[in-house]
């Protein structure tokens, strides 16, 4: 019998440039809601790296990255709870990248690209450590600034307003999921770090348990915003392309794990969910909803910790330098 020839997409694999894939889903914005536009999740037929297809224009991302997008605590008890639970589960990332540090010999700034509102720089600066964020949006590096205290800048990696190996670590967390061109920020970070300095890159692993179970429904999938769905091996043959080598990888995060598997069964109750989609409630009910939201992450947290123990967690965290660079302490 002939072999049917491989489906044909009308998008290229940015890795490979092959129009030749498989579908692994299809879906529109489950969990903020932002278009109806229905996207397809491709495995490339050559490369096998994971995209959405096709990718959305760049004049419509302000559609799907509203104001909203960045957190910024308010004043009233749900939010003070809120703010206390993530310092606590980013201790997890302050130590991975205060570990980063020391490797890179202690000397220079820790810059993180895609600050947000600069919360995991301030658990850095507690610690003693020379800090600086970088993010696009302007609200987001305003609130580094005012409500977290650490400095940031408003811009592109890649037009970064700093010297040349000026920088110990650069951490990336769920940046490179949303880059059109990851490749030109890891160059970038490459040309802005020390002989031997550190990266740090954190995204959603597409070789979960999560996403076998979930499909388009996973979290991680978070259609139409990230663009590229990386497991391990493609990250690897990715730093290895930027002149990058990996040296400790983590498959389990306290922040991110056990609630994305809550947001994939449960997305109405993801709290900034419901900021973006604008939910009308009372102080009370939005308190009602924060605490079953909380119950389901406790919930997950088991699982999460076994899959990641199997080396399938549902992110995969990685600390990398520069090729040629000293090996870690």
């Amino acid at each position: 019998m002939p072999v049917p020839p491989a489906p044909q997409l009308e998008d290229a694999c940015p890795a490979c440039d092959s129009a030749e894939g498989r579908v692994l889903a299809e879906g529109s914005d489950r969990l903020y809601q932002t278009t109806n536009r229905v996207f397809r999740v491709v495995e490339c037929g050559a490369c096998k790296l994971i995209r959405l297809s096709p990718w959305p224009d760049p004049s419509d991302l302000r559609y799907y990255y509203p104001p909203e997008y960045w957190y910024v605590p308010r004043q009233d008890t749900a939010s003070r709870l809120e703010e206390a639970y993530r310092r606590f589960v980013l201790r997890d990332h302050a130590g991975f990248v205060d570990r980063a540090y020391e490797n890179a010999g202690g000397q220079g700034a820790i810059l993180d690209v895609g600050c947000g509102g600069g919360l995991l720089l301030r658990l850095l600066a507690d610690r003693g450590r020379p800090v600086v964020g970088l993010d696009f949006s302007l609200p987001a590096a305003t609130a580094a600034w005012w409500h977290n205290g650490v400095p940031a800048i408003c811009g592109s990696l890649t037009q970064a307003p700093l010297p040349r190996e000026s920088c110990a670590v650069v951490t990336m967390f769920h940046v490179l999921e949303h880059l059109y061109d990851p490749v030109a920020y890891l160059d970038a970070a490459n040309d802005l770090l020390l002989p031997g300095g550190r990266l740090v890159i954190q995204v959603p692993n597409a070789g979960c348990w999560q996403f076998l179970l979930f499909g388009e429904n996973w979290a991680g999938i978070d259609i139409p915003r990230h663009l590229l769905h990386f497991r391990l091996r493609d990250l690897e043959i990715l730093l290895d392309r930027c002149g990058f080598e990996a040296v400790r990888t983590k498959y389990f995060s306290l922040r991110d794990n056990p609630a994305g598997l809550a947001t994939s069964i449960a997305p109405a109750l993801d709290p900034m969910a419901r900021r973006i989609r604008k939910t009308q409630e009372t102080p009370g009910l939005r308190l009602v909803k924060d605490f079953a939201y909380f119950g389901l992450v406790m919930a997950a947290l088991p699982f999460t910790l076994i899959e990641a123990a199997c080396r399938a967690g549902s992110t995969v965290m990685i600390e990398a330098r520069k090729k040629g660079a000293p090996p870690a302490a």
